[in-house]
C-alpha cells in the first residue's frame, strides 16, 4: 500500500479541513481522532472540565494555592460579561463605585450570623510590616501588628454598609444603587478552576431603601436581570426561585437565586440576590429621617454574580472537541484562516481575507459590530483549525486560492458536528448575522432540552433515593418537603441540595417525601456544584 502523501505538511487543505493528521505509528495510513478533548465527558466529566479549560486556554493554575491565572482568552470572556451585565445594572439605575479590600474584624462581630457565616473562610491581616529572621528569610515584624486584625474581604455588606451609614440622613437620600466590581478572598479547601477558587471575581450590587417594599421590589429586580442575562446572552436556561432557611445568605431574610443545569445534571447556582430586611441596618446604624420627622432603620439588598459564570458557560455548551461559545460573549465571533502555499498566494489571500475581514465587521448581530479575527501565524493550516475549534469560536472561515476563484468562503460552524461547508462569498457576508443568531439560540436550545430530558416530579423516598443513587445520572427532581433535620440527614446521605423553592411553580397540596407532613411546595432537589 501506498502512502497517501509521503509528507503531511504538503496535504491538500480539503484534507486538512476533514480533521485528517498524519498517523506517525503507521505513515501508511491517515487517523482521525475521535475528539479533541480526552477523556470524553462521558469518561470523566471532572477531567474533560479540566481540560477544555487548558485546551481553550482559558486559565491556568497559580503559583499560590487555590487560585487561577485568567489568560486573556478567558479574561476577554470575562470583560464580555462584565460589559453586558454593566449596561444592564446601569440602565436599572445602579451605579458603580469602589471599597476597600480590607474589613476591620469588628465589622464583622457586629453581624453574629453573618461573621458565623464566613469565619471558616476569612483571610486576616494581623501584620503590615516584615523583618528578616536572622536565617535567610522574613518574618512579620512583631512592632508591626496591627491594632485589629483585618479581614480581606469575603463580601463586602458590612464596611459598605459602615459607609452608607454615612452617607443616609433623610429619606432624601434613598435609594442608593451601588454596583461594585471587585475580588474576593474566601479560603476554599477544595479548588477548581471558575467554579471555585480562593480568590475570584466578581460584581456585588448593595442597595439602600426607605421601605421594605422598594427592597423587596429591588431583590426581585436583580434577579430578573440575573436571569435575563443568562438565557439570552450566555444562553443558560435557569429556574428562578427562593432559597431555603438552611441556604439563605447569613444574615438575609430572604434569598432568591437562579439555577442551572449543567450537562453532567449538576445544578450550578449562577447568581443570588438578597433581601437583607433591616439586619444590616441595625449593625451598622444606617438611619434615616423619613417624612414625618421620625428616625428609622433603613432596608437593604446586596446581589452578586462571580467568574463562576465562566465556568458554567464551560459546562453548559462544551463537547468533546472543548469550548463551544455563544456568540454574544464569544471574544471573537468570527476567525478567517489564509490558506496559501507560497508568498505570491498569500498576498492574493491575505487581500480579499482582509477585504471580507472589513465586510463582516461593517454587520452588525445583537445591535453591536461582528467581531472578526484574521489568524495568519505561521502554523500548519489543521493546527490553527483545531486550536479555534477548541476555543469555541462560532464560525470558521477558511478562504484560499480555490476559493477565491470559485468565489466561495469554506464555512464551519462550531454548533454543529462536521467539518463544514463551502458558501458562496457573498451569502456569508449577507447572512452572517442570521448565522450568528442561529448559533445563540441552538446552544439555548440544545440545554434546555436537557434540562427538559433530566427533570423529574417524585413523590416518594424510595424514587428519590433511586434517582440520587451513585448509578443514576441525576438531574432536577421535583419534590414537597418541609424543612427538618430528617430531610438534613437524608440529603447529605445522598450528596444532593435543596435547590429552590422555584417561583413558577404551582401551589399544590402533597405530603414531604422525607417526613409525611402536609406541603404545599415543591422545591427542586440536585447534587449540586
Amino acid at each position: 500500500m501506498r502512502p497517501l502523501w509521503k509528507n503531511p505538511k504538503k496535504m491538500p487543505c480539503n484534507a486538512l479541513r476533514r480533521g485528517y493528521f498524519w498517523n506517525n505509528r503507521n505513515p501508511l495510513l491517515m487517523s482521525k481522532p475521535k475528539t479533541a478533548i480526552s477523556p470524553t465527558r462521558a469518561e470523566n466529566y471532572p477531567e474533560w472540565y479540566q481540560q477544555v479549560v487548558k485546551a481553550a486556554d482559558l486559565a491556568e493554575n497559580s503559583d499560590v494555592r487555590g487560585c487561577m491565572v485568567i489568560k486573556p482568552w478567558g479574561y476577554a470572556i470575562w470583560e464580555n460579561i462584565q460589559r453586558h451585565l454593566d449596561a444592564m445594572f446601569k440602565a436599572t439605575g445602579h451605579e458603580n463605585a469602589y471599597f476597600p479590600l480590607f474589613i476591620p474584624m469588628s465589622f464583622l462581630e457586629k453581624e453574629a450570623e453573618h461573621v458565623e457565616g464566613f469565619a471558616k473562610e476569612c483571610a486576616v491581616v494581623t501584620h503590615h510590616r516584615l523583618e528578616p529572621d536572622g536565617q535567610g528569610g522574613l518574618q512579620p515584624a512583631p512592632s508591626a501588628k496591627l491594632e485589629e486584625p483585618l479581614i480581606v474581604r469575603p463580601t463586602s455588606e458590612t464596611i459598605i454598609g459602615a459607609t452608607f451609614a454615612r452617607w443616609v440622613q433623610s429619606y432624601r437620600d434613598l435609594p442608593i444603587l451601588i454596583n461594585q466590581w471587585a475580588n474576593v478572598v474566601r479560603w476554599e479547601l477544595r479548588t477548581r478552576m471558575f467554579l471555585r477558587t480562593t480568590e475570584f471575581l466578581w460584581q456585588e450590587g448593595h442597595t439602600v431603601h426607605a421601605t421594605e417594599e422598594e427592597a423587596r421590589a429591588e431583590t426581585k429586580q436583580m434577579l430578573d436581570v440575573y436571569a435575563d442575562f443568562a438565557e439570552s446572552v450566555m444562553a443558560m436556561p435557569v429556574i428562578k426561585g427562593e432559597k431555603t432557611a438552611g441556604e439563605r445568605f447569613p444574615g438575609a431574610v430572604a434569598t432568591y437565586s437562579i439555577e442551572a443545569l449543567m450537562q453532567d445534571r449538576k445544578a450550578l447556582q449562577a447568581g443570588t440576590s438578597h433581601f437583607l430586611g433591616q439586619n444590616f441596618a441595625k449593625a451598622q446604624e444606617i438611619k434615616f429621617q423619613n417624612v414625618e420627622g421620625e428616625l428609622q432603620y433603613a432596608w437593604t439588598t446586596s446581589w452578586g454574580v462571580s467568574t463562576r459564570l465562566v465556568g458554567g458557560l464551560i459546562m453548559t455548551h462544551s463537547d468533546d472537541d472543548g469550548l463551544r461559545l455563544p456568540p454574544r460573549l464569544a471574544p471573537a465571533q468570527i476567525v478567517i484562516l489564509p490558506v496559501h502555499r507560497n508568498d505570491e498566494e498569500r498576498a492574493i489571500v491575505m487581500q480579499h481575507c482582509e477585504t471580507l475581514k472589513l465586510e463582516l465587521a461593517a454587520q452588525q448581530y445583537a445591535h453591536e459590530p461582528i467581531r472578526v479575527r484574521i489568524d495568519d501565524r505561521d502554523l500548519r493550516g489543521g493546527d490553527k483549525r483545531w486550536q479555534w475549534i477548541k476555543r469555541g469560536v462560532p464560525l470558521i472561515l477558511e478562504l484560499g486560492p480555490r476559493d477565491i476563484a470559485d468565489e466561495k468562503v469554506f464555512v464551519k460552524r462550531r454548533d454543529i458536528e462536521g467539518k463544514g461547508d463551502a458558501v458562496p462569498r457573498s451569502e456569508i457576508v449577507s447572512t452572517v448575522a442570521n448565522r450568528l443568531a442561529e448559533i445563540q439560540q441552538a446552544l439555548f436550545d440544545r440545554a434546555k432540552a436537557l434540562r427538559t430530558e433530566a427533570t423529574i416530579e417524585i413523590d416518594t423516598l424510595d424514587k428519590f433515593e433511586e434517582f440520587f443513587t451513585e448509578d443514576s445520572p441525576g438531574g432536577l427532581a421535583y419534590c414537597h418537603f418541609v424543612d427538618s433535620p430528617t430531610m438534613e440527614a437524608k440529603l447529605k446521605e445522598l450528596k444532593c441540595t435543596v435547590r429552590c423553592v422555584p417561583f413558577d411553580g404551582p401551589i399544590e397540596s402533597g405530603k414531604c417525601i422525607f417526613t409525611g407532613e402536609p406541603s404545599d411546595r415543591r422545591g427542586i432537589f440536585a447534587r449540586a456544584y
